[in-house]
């Protein structure tokens, strides 16, 4: 079975972090992306990185999260530091299986992550 699993999130303090763990199995994902849904509004990528380790970050990150790959385990992580009020959310992996709009991508059922003030 393809399967998408995220850990990791929980509660912060402002200022706290938070390190999220996605881990893909029964398929080969070529990138893969962390993305951000709170309720009303679409899901918005926070931080996505690619087969050759090209990562691309939304602008609300700040420099304060950083992407990385472990190709090993399968696995992407997201460390977050620096944590605001506003990084809270359902963070959602997403593996991305080609280049093409058509390419299958699969999602996990997300992590929650609530920062207090």
């Amino acid at each position: 079975q393809r399967q998408v699993v995220e850990s990791g999130g929980g509660l912060a303090q402002s200022g706290g972090s938070l390190t999220l763990t996605c881990t893909a199995s029964g398929f080969r994902a070529i990138a893969m992306a962390w993305y951000r849904q709170t309720p009303g509004n679409q899901r918005e990528m926070v931080a996505r990185i690619t087969s050759r380790c090209r990562t691309n970050y939304a602008d609300s990150t700040e420099g304060r999260f950083t992407i990385s790959r472990d190709y090993a385990e399968d696995a992407v992580h997201l460390q977050m530091n620096a944590l605001k009020p506003s990084d809270t959310g359902v963070y959602y992996c997403k593996a991305e299986t080609g280049v093409a709009v058509e390419a299958p991508v699969y999602w996990g059922r997300g992590t929650q992550v609530t920062v207090s003030s």
